[in-house]
């Protein structure tokens, strides 16, 4: 992205808390970029696109701790306004002389604080009290020099500190969680007033600049996109098509393992509507012959990423003796936030098929158009370049597709039970409004989908006894998919869509509905 657009926002610094992806989002919204940094990384990486402002993230950590993340040198050298939040809020009174302990009072959940010392830019235009989120163990006991009370928790604990004429600040509370109703007008306060950011960061300046960056870096050369009709590469199809036209080719592998009447959506609305050179490889009896006997998940996983790398890779090596050097892929932030991270302790949950794992002999550059943003950010760059909401406002799907939602042994028939529940399960949702945002508040779900068991239930229909097979219905929300809870869904909907499915799909007797959270489960069931 050029540094007119990236300029001038805000680098946020990630001493290991789970809400720094939150952090950055919320400062997206007040319409300037804001980009996360691993706690340890190189001053010319902060300040590449000479950011306004800085932001500690919170952390699990306590600054007392040998070898606990610390304050990099640099970031108060910098001399660059900086909001310390929860661990960062303590980095700051440590690194000036106050005392943190962990001694006392610990705070979580729900709080209330009261500003003092009247009026400061932090808290400008908020009222004397606010409800607040709270999560720490450690505390500030004792200010550093030149360092006042902004406010203090119910407890007596500080709940924000401050040095206006240095333009460093720390809270004690997280402003970036809904629990947090006025988090966000602080964050204004921060951000706008402080900074001084501008807001110029938008879906549509966001289309123009990509659209330079991406005719710059690929200029005549043609590109390969993998379309596998979800939202990421569905917009990065749109993006790059916009760019540089008849130069891309998109190839969408059919895996006979999407959902009802998906592969025909994505190339009706890719070649027919958007005009975008598509190749359509239909491999479904391919991937079936593959997964016959196949019942473990992870082998599941394996079989079906293999299998696309290698259809794809076949493809891809027609267009590279043609000419072709780049390949395209739908990246979003997320995942360039999680790699950078480098999780040394991570156990591995699953695995998943991408492109990026093409054999070696084929050599492509990289195109990542969407790799500064967030979901909700690239939903919005899909619906300004045209594209319809059935394709924008996809449900979340697997790499895997229905493979791993279909426990047990794949077949084309439980394969087809699935589809046809699943589609029934969606239609009631929309028809209900409860799939996408309406009215300025957020979708009432995030993912929702049906799960086909390898059980079978007994049952009763008219006269007859059977004996066939189970649906799970799952619905959930969160922020961001690392947590979730189940979706409350009226009664009135599940017994409707349990009646349709039962009735409707042939095979089935018998529908439940998840209600387990994340942790301890998975969205996902394999």
């Amino acid at each position: 992205m050029s540094n007119d657009l990236r300029s001038g926002g805000i680098a946020i610094v990630d001493y290991g808390s789970q809400y720094t992806q939150l952090i950055a989002r919320r400062v997206r919204e007040l319409g300037v970029y804001a980009e996360v940094f691993a706690y340890d990384a190189l001053p010319e990486e902060i300040y590449r696109h000479n950011p306004r402002g800085v932001i500690l993230s919170g952390g699990p950590n306590s600054v007392y701790e040998p070898g606990a993340p610390q304050l990099t040198p640099h970031l108060i050298r910098a001399e660059r306004p900086t909001l310390g939040v929860c661990y960062g809020m303590q980095l700051i009174a440590q690194l000036y002389g106050g005392h943190v302990t962990g001694n006392g009072t610990r705070e979580y959940g729900d709080a209330e604080i009261a500003l003092l010392n009247g009026s400061t830019p932090l808290f400008e235009s908020l009222p004397a009290r606010l409800d607040v989120w709270m999560s720490h163990g450690d505390h500030v006991e004792t200010l550093p020099a030149g360092f006042l009370a902004l406010a203090r928790s119910d407890n007596g604990l500080l709940a924000a500190m401050g040095d206006v004429s240095r333009r460093l600040y720390g809270v004690q509370f997280h402003p970036e969680v809904a629990h947090t109703p006025r988090g966000i007008d602080l964050l204004r306060n921060f951000v706008l007033s402080i900074c001084g950011c501008e807001p110029k960061w938008s879906a549509a300046a966001f289309i123009d600049d990509a659209v330079e960056r991406i005719r710059a870096q690929v200029g005549p050369e043609r590109v390969l996109l993998g379309l596998s009709g979800g939202v990421d590469s569905a917009v990065a199809a749109a993006l790059i098509h916009q760019a540089v036209g008849e130069q891309l080719t998109a190839v969408f592998v059919n895996t006979g393992l999407m959902r009802l009447h998906e592969a025909e959506d994505v190339v009706h609305v890719f070649r027919d509507q958007q005009g975008v050179n598509l190749i359509a490889v239909d491999a479904t009896e391919t991937f079936l012959d593959a997964l016959h006997g196949v019942t473990e998940p992870e082998a599941k996983r394996k079989v079906i990423g293999r299998l696309f790398i290698d259809v794809f890779a076949e493809q891809a090596r027609q267009l590279s003796a043609d000419g072709v050097r780049f390949l395209a892929q739908g990246t979003i932030y997320p995942d360039v936030i999680e790699s950078a991270a480098g999780h040394k302790t991570a156990k591995m949950i699953k695995s998943h098929h991408n492109v990026g794992g093409l054999p070696p002999d084929l050599e492509f550059r990289l195109v990542e158009p969407l790799r500064d943003l967030f979901k909700d950010e690239v939903r919005r760059v899909g619906t300004a370049l045209g594209l319809p909401d059935a394709i924008v406002w996809r449900q979340p799907f697997p790499g895997p597709g229905l493979g791993i939602r279909c426990l047990g042994a794949i077949t084309w028939e439980r394969l087809e039970k699935l589809r046809a529940a699943d589609a029934i399960f969606l239609q009631e949702l929309d028809q209900a409004g409860m799939l996408r945002p309406s009215d300025g508040q957020p979708a009432q779900t995030s993912q929702c989908f049906a799960v086909l068991l390898p059980v079978q239930s007994v049952g009763v229909m008219g006269d007859n006894r059977t004996y066939e097979e189970v649906i799970v219905l799952r619905a959930v929300t969160t922020d961001d998919f690392m947590t979730a809870d189940w979706a409350r869904l009226p009664f009135d909907l599940l017994a409707r869509v349990s009646s349709r499915i039962v009735n409707e799909v042939k095979g089935i007797n018998r529908v439940t509905y998840d209600v387990t959270s994340k942790p301890p489960a998975t969205i996902e069931w394999e």
